[in-house]
């Protein structure tokens, strides 16, 4: 089985989607180049804001959770140590968004409630069977859906866009996976193929996961496909497949950078 030259690889493996997102939010107008005050004031945006940031508030706190219950699943204290403090930092994410819905005078628990299901499906259908496939998971699946989040930014006020920029930043867990999942498959080359069946059916599951998020809340779907009242432009059928092009290469990145086959 291949592999990159360096696991460093693996923190470049979702720049495109951050490219493309910081590109189209400098080429947009309305309310993608206003900050949230005078945003805000199109009740329909604000509420695909409030609804946003309700589903980013509760996967990070879900990630808390996983990530300190896969701690248990570490074969040394080292790694217990490093999954406590990728745990800690997206408690830290987690709080700031929480944060953000106080100030904007939306109630953080009942702007996370809509989504809670459908991310502990997710998260259910997904439970790892042991450490490597928890690696993984961190890695390349809940990355899929920071990609999309981060394609969902460029559509933002800007001080909206700031933020859900700034809790998607890697905790650390890249560098981490990609090392520990490398030396794994070194030491037995058959736990590539497993562990690649693994993504892929993750990567399924990631972008189910991101249509039902998306579906299910009228005013944040509303935003997205159709813009909202002129101000906001929405995802074309054509800039829809170009987006899921972008999602699509990151992962195949992220999977090469892990040795696995896409």
């Amino acid at each position: 089985m291949r592999f990159m030259e360096t696991p460093d690889n693996a923190t470049d493996a979702g720049n495109g989607t951050e490219n493309a997102a910081e590109n189209a939010a400098g080429e947009l107008t309305g309310i993608a180049a206003q900050d949230w005050a005078t945003a805000s004031a199109v009740p329909q945006y604000r509420a695909a804001v409030v609804d946003l940031l309700g589903a980013l508030a509760y996967g990070e706190l879900a990630a808390f959770e996983r990530l300190a219950e896969d701690a248990k699943l570490a074969p040394s204290l080292g790694d217990k140590a490093e999954l406590a403090k990728m745990a800690s930092a997206e408690f830290h994410h987690f709080e700031q968004l929480r944060d953000r819905l106080a100030a904007v005078d939306a109630e953080p628990t009942a702007a996370m409630e809509p989504f809670a299901k459908a991310l502990d499906d997710f998260h259910r259908l997904t439970a790892p069977s042991d450490w490597l496939e928890g690696l993984v998971k961190a890695y390349v699946g809940d990355s899929i859906a920071s990609d999309f989040y981060r394609e969902v930014a460029a559509r933002l006020d800007t001080d909206t866009r700031r933020l859900v920029l700034s809790v998607l930043d890697d905790t650390g867990h890249g560098n981490f996976a990609v090392e520990k999942v490398r030396a794994a498959i070194e030491a037995d080359p058959r736990v590539g193929g497993r562990l690649a069946l693994w993504a892929r059916r993750l990567m399924g599951e990631a972008l189910s996961q991101a249509q039902r998020v998306v579906a299910e809340r009228d005013a944040l779907s509303t935003m997205l496909v159709g813009g909202v009242d002129g101000m906001a432009a929405g995802f074309d059928l054509a800039e829809v497949g170009r987006m899921f092009s972008r999602i699509t290469e990151a992962h195949t990145k992220r999977m090469a950078a892990l040795g696995l086959a896409a």
